[in-house]
């Protein structure tokens, strides 16, 4: 899916993409939120086990208008005109 149908349709956008985590590139401003999955290797089991660790934090915050690059143990969070936060 592109940012463009994401956009139509108001859904976020989920991928393991790099391209994704440049917000100049890509501005989560928009959209219905951008989540950036990072793992090492990108095994299922590894991709699930990261979402799974990280749907909590992202279950209680709004997506919309941001950039979500979750990794294994870690989520970093850019809001655009706010500095990046751990």
């Amino acid at each position: 899916m592109s940012v463009d149908v994401s956009i139509a349709e108001a859904r976020t956008l989920v991928s393991l993409d790099l391209d994704f985590a440049n917000p100049l590139r890509f501005p989560p401003g928009g959209t219905a939120g951008i989540v950036v999955v990072r793992v090492p290797r990108p095994l299922l089991s590894l991709i699930e086990e990261t979402l799974r660790a990280a749907l909590p934090r992202l279950r209680q915050e709004t997506l919309a208008g941001r950039l979500w690059i979750v990794e294994p143990g870690r989520i970093r969070l850019y809001e655009p005109n706010r500095s990046p936060e751990e």
